[in-house]
């Protein structure tokens, strides 16, 4: 419980979050540019 109280209350909590949800939509926009990319070669 004290780790969301942290993560949600803080300013390096909410920093951290704000990485980590950036660093996921980067992930599937990269997936779906590389698969994508792999449909139209073939």
């Amino acid at each position: 419980m004290k780790m969301l109280i942290d993560l949600f209350s803080t300013d390096y909590g909410l920093m951290s979050l704000g990485v980590i949800v950036f660093m996921l939509l980067m992930a599937v926009f990269f997936l779906r540019l590389f698969l994508n990319k792999m449909n139209k070669s073939v």
